[in-house]
């Protein structure tokens, strides 16, 4: 399993409708509000053969008020 971050911008009035969709669509571990460049973090787990991007594609980006997104995804824990 991997485990990735995506940082998500929101579309301005949107920053609570975006999380409300996430949570409805249960495609997280975590959800997270944040300040800085970025709105949301949403950590969540991947079988290693998963490809990110389609399924961020199919699940995610689909979600009104997504302006950006950003996808970090981690391989070692130490």
């Amino acid at each position: 399993m991997t485990r990735d971050f995506v940082q998500m911008r929101c579309k301005p009035s949107t920053t609570y409708r975006v999380p409300e969709q996430i949570v409805l669509r249960e495609i997280h571990s975590e959800l997270y509000s944040t300040s800085g460049a970025f709105d949301l973090l949403k950590k969540l787990f991947f079988p290693v053969v998963t490809d990110v991007g389609n399924y961020s594609n199919d699940h995610l980006l689909d979600i009104p008020g997504i302006e950006r997104t950003l996808t970090t995804q981690t391989f070692k824990v130490f």
